[in-house]
């Protein structure tokens, strides 16, 4: 008898998580449902937007003193994209460069999908997509 699997929650390593916070929750409209007991300073949290969920963990256990993230630990954020599927990723980008971000417009993909791609500020991939 095969597994049963109902959905998939991701976790990834942050740098701060006030600086998390403030991408998920502020711009993207995440909700914070759970965290570790700290509030915005919390060690982990778990997020949700509508049936989206995910975890933040922090890479240290106290805050960093040297006040940026540790390039060895964040070498390899660069090769993990998170897909966000979306009916309109060019409203995507409109609210997001309302929110300040310095970013470049959706593009169709040879497979048919129009993607916005965008880092969030500890160098992981997002791309919110629809087919075209």
């Amino acid at each position: 008898m095969p597994i049963e699997i109902r959905e998939l929650t991701i976790m990834v390593q942050v740098f701060s998580m006030p600086a998390a916070l403030e991408f998920y929750r502020g711009v993207l409209g995440f909700e914070v449902v759970h965290d570790s007991g700290q509030g915005d300073k919390s060690g982990w949290v778990m997020l949700r937007r509508q049936d989206v969920y995910m975890m933040l963990n922090t890479q240290f256990d106290d805050p960093d003193p040297r006040g940026e993230p540790d390039p060895v630990r964040t070498l390899a954020h660069n090769d993990i994209v998170l897909y966000f599927s979306t009916p309109d990723p060019d409203a995507v980008y409109k609210h997001l460069r309302e929110k300040g971000l310095d970013i470049d417009p959706p593009k169709n993909a040879p497979y048919g999908m129009r993607q916005l791609y965008l880092h969030d500020p500890d160098g992981y991939n997002l791309c919110f997509q629809s087919p075209v």
